[in-house]
């Protein structure tokens, strides 16, 4: 599948592999079909915590 380059942004990240491993059970553990998908996920739960932290 492409990217549509007007609605999206690739960003290289480089993280520890143990960050890797535990993104890894999570997608798994949660049945989410891509690693991509999981980091997105994870990522958007840690704004909205974040946001409810500032409230």
């Amino acid at each position: 599948m492409a990217i549509d380059k007007s609605k999206n942004t690739q960003v290289l990240v480089t993280m520890p592999k143990e960050l890797k491993c535990e993104i890894e059970d999570y997608q798994y553990s949660n049945r989410i079909p891509s690693r991509t998908a999981a980091i997105l996920e994870l990522i958007q739960k840690g704004i909205e915590q974040a946001k409810e932290r500032a409230r």
